[in-house]
């Protein structure tokens, strides 16, 4: 008697399942069904975090120029937006693939209320634009100690 091992069958639930996702995503990642809007803007990864006595947001725009960059606080919501212009192509460049991103983009941020919009800091330094965002005094947590008696 000879033992041959068998391979699972192709059509059980999980095979199928994840090949019939593979067909989906291949299909539809076609550039036939793109909206454009991936290829019209950007938009720079954001770091949103809290200290003690204010928040700093951080982002990634390589490339820029502080004066193409624009920040504004309105009711709690902080935009940042600019521009990055496209180098000019030389006759000499013969691309073949370009990644880089260029043209405008916006991000928004919620903000809380307890911020002192006087004294918000940004400050733009080897392509990362980092923004403090200082509390209100008054908010300012402060941990109480609990005595024993």
């Amino acid at each position: 008697m000879k033992i041959i091992k068998r391979s699972p069958d192709r059509t059980n639930g999980r095979e199928v399942s994840s090949a019939f996702t593979e067909i989906m995503n291949r299909f539809f990642a076609d550039d036939i069904f793109s909206t454009g809007l991936e290829k019209t803007g950007w938009n720079p990864r954001v770091d949103v975090y809290e200290k003690d006595n204010h928040f700093i947001v951080k982002a990634d725009i390589p490339g820029m120029n502080e004066k193409d960059l624009n920040v504004e606080i309105d009711n709690q919501i902080m935009t940042i937006s600019g521009t990055k212009e496209e180098e000019h192509e030389t006759k000499e460049k013969n691309y073949h693939q370009i990644e880089r991103n260029y043209g405008s983009f916006c991000r928004t941020v919620s903000l809380p209320e307890n911020i002192e919009t006087e004294r918000i800091n940004a400050e733009y330094k080897q392509g990362v634009l980092t923004v403090t965002l200082p509390k209100n005094k008054e908010t300012i947590s402060k941990k109480i100690q609990v005595k024993v008696s």
